[in-house]
């Protein structure tokens, strides 16, 4: 079995440190320098020949989309660097208002509720479409890769043949027989527990929560039987490295999570756009379960190097 690539701190969990926010913006208020700023790349983004600097979230995909990001922009005669490990989304999308940074790889939906946390749209056309007027004013958002990180019921090939399980319609036929594994907050969020009851008609018997984000712990209860179904975002390895299924939720229960670039109007010109938009044309969920395993598997490859293999693969950069 290989190493699985979640941390404890995944995109979810970006919805949960504002008070890192408070502390940046009463610094930068004061006259103090951003703390965001490195003298590395804070001089990029000052405006130095238009220049982009590219942050990241505090994850291993984010990191490695975001050197995907400036290394497409390179290549294309538009000089990047990046800021990988800003934090949260509520920190990142500061950094970007404020010119901190320029642009970040963020997911669809969860940016979608980020600025709209009632949102009803739950499918990938409906949210893509939906962001552009939820935004403030000055952050815009390009094109969306077919690439999406997002929730899944998963469960092992051996449950899948025992129940016929195809889809979470399937699954609910047997629901209320299966144990759950998936965090704490899984019971009460719109997209768990209330959300498969209303979806589906789909009550599980029992949750037993995990706070490793589907990581090893979630995985090693879902391969031992201590649970049948699992939350486990899909583009984590250990799916595939362990034949597990994904089920189809034709219903769209989860809210869909494309990856795309969220920037700051001030500095984006038309050649960078063209150039991160032809990332997110080639960029599939494969290749992020790649990458990941890359990155946060047993090769412990460096998200730079990573994203430079994806880069001259794709035929990017030569």
């Amino acid at each position: 079995m290989k190493d699985n690539v979640r941390t404890t701190v995944t995109r979810r969990g970006l919805a949960g440190l504002a008070a890192g926010v408070g502390l940046a913006v009463a610094l930068t208020a004061c006259g103090g320098s951003n703390p965001l700023a490195t003298p590395s790349t804070s001089a990029a983004s000052g405006g130095g020949g238009g220049s982009l600097t590219v942050g990241s979230a505090d994850f291993p995909e984010s990191q490695v989309i975001a050197e995907i990001y400036a290394g497409a922009l390179n290549a294309a005669g538009v000089t990047a660097t990046t800021k990988p490990n800003i934090g949260s989304r509520e920190i990142y999308v500061k950094a970007v208002q404020d010119g901190s940074v320029d642009l970040v790889p963020d997911y669809t939906g969860n940016l979608l509720s980020y600025f709209d946390a009632a949102a009803p749209q739950v499918s990938a056309d409906d949210v893509y479409k939906a962001l552009p007027g939820k935004l403030p004013d000055g952050l815009a958002v390009l094109d969306a890769a077919k690439a999406e990180d997002k929730d899944a019921m998963v469960v092992t090939k051996a449950t899948a043949e025992k129940y016929q399980l195809k889809s979470i319609e399937d699954l609910a036929k047997v629901c209320k027989d299966l144990t759950m594994g998936a965090p704490a907050t899984f019971e009460t969020r719109p997209y768990g527990f209330p959300g498969l009851k209303q979806n589906y008609g789909c009550e599980m018997k029992a949750l037993k929560p995990f706070s490793d984000g589907g990581g090893n712990l979630t995985l090693q209860a879902l391969l031992t039987d201590d649970v049948q179904v699992a939350d486990i975002y899909t583009t984590t390895p250990s799916i595939a490295d362990n034949d597990l299924v994904v089920l189809a939720d034709p219903k769209n229960n989860f809210k869909a999570q494309q990856v795309l670039p969220l920037y700051n109007k001030a500095k984006m010109t038309d050649k960078a756009k063209e150039a991160l938009n032809n990332v997110s044309r080639i960029l599939t969920t494969d290749d992020l379960i790649n990458l990941n395993r890359a990155v946060s598997g047993s090769q412990k490859q460096n998200p730079k190097d990573a994203a430079a293999s994806w880069l001259k693969d794709k035929g990017i950069v030569k």
